[in-house]
């Protein structure tokens, strides 16, 4: 796909933006994520500075990425482990026959 010029709104601010065309959704998705993100802080929080609420949101996301990393890692390690004894069961299976 082609590159798209897009605008992107965040905290009232736009951003002009170069993106791939199968990158457009994922971008106003994110877009929204963290206006969404916004509103709930701004309305739990009585924060109106809009810096504040970006470094809550900033936060909050890269919490839920290093946990999202940390989990993928685990899996990661016990999927290497089921493969080594799935590797081990069939060899002592095979060298039966």
């Amino acid at each position: 796909m082609e590159d798209l010029s897009i605008k992107i709104k965040i905290a009232e601010r736009i951003y002009p933006l170069t993106v791939k065309g199968e990158q457009e959704e994922l971008m106003r998705r994110a877009e929204k994520l963290i206006n969404d993100r916004m509103k709930v802080y701004e309305s739990n929080y009585s924060v109106k500075d809009k810096q504040d609420l970006l470094a809550m949101c900033a936060l909050e996301f890269a919490v839920r990425s290093l946990e999202m990393e940390t989990k993928r890692a685990l899996m990661d390690e016990n999927t290497a482990t089921q493969l080594e004894e799935m590797e081990k069961f069939l060899s002592q299976y095979l060298s039966k026959y």
